[in-house]
C-alpha cells in the first residue's frame, strides 16, 4: 500500500496536496484497492461549494458504490474531466492521473483536521 509522505488524508481515505489557496484531492490507494475496479465516477461541476467532511461526489466499483467526502469546504475550481471516460486512471494511477477535483480553499484552519501520513497509516493498519 502507498502512502506518500508529501500528502495529507482524511479518515474517509481521501487525500489532499495543498498548493497556495487550491486543494488537488483524490482517493488513497487503499480506498482503490478496497473498492476494486472503479466503472465510473460522478463529480460536482465547477463552481459548486463544499463542505468539509460532506459528500460532493460518488464512486462506484463493480461491487459498491461510495461517497466521496470533501476533505475541506471550500469552492470546486478544476474537475478531472478524464474520469468521465477513464475512470480506471484511479485505479492504474491515483495520487497524479487519477485525482478528482481541485477546490479553492475558504477555511484555512480546517488542515490542521486532517490526518498525517503517519495517522493514516495507523488508522489503515
Amino acid at each position: 500500500m502507498n502512502i506518500p509522505d508529501n500528502l495529507l488524508y482524511t479518515n474517509e481515505h481521501e487525500w489532499v496536496v495543498i498548493e497556495g489557496e487550491v486543494a488537488t484531492v483524490g482517493i488513497t490507494d487503499y480506498a482503490q484497492g478496497e473498492l476494486g475496479d472503479i466503472v465510473y465516477v460522478d463529480l460536482p461541476k465547477l463552481d459548486a461549494t463544499t463542505k468539509q467532511m460532506q459528500p460532493f461526489g460518488t464512486i462506484e466499483a463493480v461491487k459498491t458504490v461510495s461517497d466521496l467526502y470533501a476533505p475541506l469546504s471550500g469552492k470546486i475550481v478544476e474537475v478531472n474531466t478524464k474520469l468521465a471516460e477513464q475512470p480506471e486512471l484511479i485505479n492504474q494511477d491515483c495520487y497524479r492521473a487519477g485525482w478528482l477535483v481541485k477546490i479553492k480553499i475558504s477555511a484555512k484552519d480546517e488542515v490542521q483536521s486532517l490526518l498525517t501520513p503517519k495517522d493514516y497509516q495507523v488508522l489503515v493498519g
